[in-house]
């Protein structure tokens, strides 16, 4: 018996995130609303990867991000790959990179911060990033850590 395989079609037009943790592919989609689009998305989980045992992928087509949605996505999956595509073809392919500042993407973890309680926008500076896994994010206004564990995102 021949061994077929099946493969997600390749997009003319697009994003691909590669080497996502197979937990964090669902909550991608919901940080970045990918669930409201009206543009083909294809994703995949727990997929094998000789890089990292098992991972997920997301491609979103006629989409590309923003500096913004790409440190979302860098503080939720900081071993993920970015690849942009234009007619078929890979035009730019990156690992994304854990910012040192993040402004306007997560919430404050404490209930009493300015920024839970003004119109004030959301600022921190991102500790122990070196530890990918174990980094957290130090609030500029009200000096409080939130650990990756507690990451809203807004």
């Amino acid at each position: 018996m021949e061994r077929k395989e099946l493969k997600v079609s390749a997009i003319k037009n697009g994003t691909v995130i590669d080497h996502l943790p197979s937990v964090a592919v669902f909550q991608v989609i919901r940080m970045l609303a990918l669930d409201q689009s009206q543009d083909p998305l294809y994703s995949g989980i727990n997929m094998e990867s000789k890089k990292y045992g098992n991972k997920g992928i997301i491609k979103v087509e006629n989409r590309y991000f923003k500096p913004q949605e790409v440190n979302k996505i860098a503080l939720l999956a900081p071993k993920a790959t970015m690849i942009e595509i234009k007619d078929f073809e890979v035009i730019r392919k990156s690992e994304l990179e854990i910012p040192d500042t993040v402004g306007r993407v997560v919430k404050c973890i404490n209930p009493k911060c300015i920024t839970n309680n003004q119109e004030v926008p959301t600022r921190f500076k991102v500790i122990d990033k070196e530890q990918k896994e174990e980094l957290k994010l130090h609030c500029i206004y009200c000096e409080k850590n939130t650990p990756k564990s507690h990451i809203e995102f807004i």
